[in-house]
């Protein structure tokens, strides 16, 4: 059974570790993700917890991980037993013994010995390290670790007297990237681009909006992607001005254009690529002038992003231009002050110009500390996504009607500005309509 690298695992652990020992030291549960069926006997495919994923590298259901602070840290795994005929259904196993050694583990036990260990465990700690609140199951089953503790009172056992959000703490070690993790990015940041432009060289008026996003998952898994980091977005049309469009089964018209925004999970990590071309290779005069508004939005948000700029610079600096534009295109009246300030730029422009971006598409991490935005820090990951969508309107030029635009890349905060790490998918329009016009005529 091919492993990967556990080294950055074992990193990992060992920062929780120490930093749960400088705030009181106790017990972290962090457990992956649960099974989902799909239909009847049928289940999704299966991904691990993000969390227990980025700590562990374990990729099995029923698993749990527990870490101890102390003057003898310790990480546990607990996992399902080796089984050789259910093996023969569905797959390898690790088991308790062989997934210690493997993945660098303290002690590995039965997952079905959790809840009588944790119990144990769980005596005498000064805190527990756990998320509340996003799942009851698991809520249920700490309460009665907790409360199984407690019933030992009387012989001298103690229940921990505090409780930690272990999600927070991961949460901040989330947002800044290793080397590992940024190496795995680039790799699935260059399948996305290989993919977008693939979905450019296949496009065709009078294809179905799913035939290009077959497209897609055909470069995603032939390049070892997973599955999508999310629903791919294959809007054709007016589709582009529904920002979450994943219906994907209306045909592409020429004269239109079609927004992209799709992206492969590679091992976990995900990549974030939104382009937006024409149906049929050539861009019209009125989609030139909204493209190249979000283009020079993007440029602008772009040049903004470097260690200890606030993570709000790249959307103000996007909006700024966007709001000129759509002056200068006729879509809104007024001063660009005036419309900044009013915020009616969200007419046409209504969702932030980035996110955090790795093992989830929407990354873990706080946006603010306090009442103020973070600044940005070398090893973070964010997107870049400005756009324009304009819908049909009395008041809006007919040249207009329909078009929806969005540009999105991904960001590496790196020591002096960032690095784009997915530059390889065309987003001039020289580039793209040039690439369609090879494709087409060979």
């Amino acid at each position: 059974m091919a492993l990967m690298n556990i080294q950055p695992f074992i990193a990992r652990r060992a920062r929780l570790l120490e930093h749960m020992q400088r705030h009181g030291g106790g017990l972290a549960v962090i457990p992956t993700a649960p099974e989902q069926l799909r239909n009847r006997d049928t289940h999704y495919p299966y991904r691990p917890d993000s969390y227990f994923h980025y700590l562990s590298g374990f990729g099995e259901p029923e698993a749990v991980l527990l870490l101890i602070a102390g003057d003898n840290p310790r990480s546990i795994l607990f996992c399902r037993e080796k089984d050789v005929e259910r093996e023969i259904w569905d797959g390898f196993r690790w088991g308790p013994e062989a997934a210690r050694e493997a993945y660098g583990f303290d002690a590995c036990h039965p997952v079905a010995q959790f809840d009588d260990k944790l119990a144990e465990l769980l005596a005498d700690q000064p805190a527990l390290w756990f998320s509340l609140g996003f799942d009851a199951v698991w809520d249920a089953r700490i309460a009665q670790a907790l409360n199984a503790v407690r019933a030992q009172a009387r012989n001298g056992k103690r229940a921990p007297a505090q409780l930690q959000d272990v999600r927070a703490a991961l949460d901040e070690m989330r947002l800044i990237k290793d080397a590992s993790e940024i190496e795995l990015m680039r790799r699935a940041a260059d399948i996305a681009a290989s993919a977008h432009r693939r979905a450019m060289q296949a496009t065709r008026p009078g294809l179905p909006e799913y035939a290009i996003e077959a497209e897609l998952l055909h470069e995603f898994r032939r390049h070892g992607c997973q599955a999508p980091a999310y629903g791919s977005i294959v809007a054709g049309g007016a589709n582009a001005c529904i920002l979450h469009y994943i219906d994907n089964d209306q045909p592409l018209r020429d004269g239109e254009l079609l927004l992209i925004d799709a992206g492969g999970e590679l091992d976990g990590y995900a990549a974030d690529i939104t382009r937006t071309f024409p149906v049929n290779g050539r861009f019209s005069g009125a989609q030139a002038d909204v493209y190249r508004l979000v283009l020079a939005a993007q440029e602008a948000a772009i040049a903004t992003v470097k260690p200890g700029v606030g993570f709000i610079a790249p959307h103000d600096a996007a909006v700024h231009v966007l709001a000129q534009g759509m002056l200068d295109l006729g879509l809104l009246r007024g001063s660009l002050d005036g419309i900044i300030e009013s915020e009616a730029y969200k007419r046409y422009y209504m969702h932030r110009t980035s996110h955090w971006l790795g093992r989830d598409v929407h990354d873990a991490g706080d946006y603010k500390h306090g009442e103020q935005w973070r600044a940005l820090e070398p090893g973070m990951l964010l997107t870049i996504e400005p756009g324009c969508y304009i819908r049909a309107a009395d008041d809006v030029p007919a040249a207009f009607h329909g078009i929806g635009v969005r540009i999105e890349d991904d960001a590496l905060v790196t020591g002096d500005g960032c690095e784009i790490i997915t530059h390889e998918a065309p987003k001039n329009i020289r580039e793209i309509e040039n690439l369609m016009a090879e494709a087409r005529h060979g």
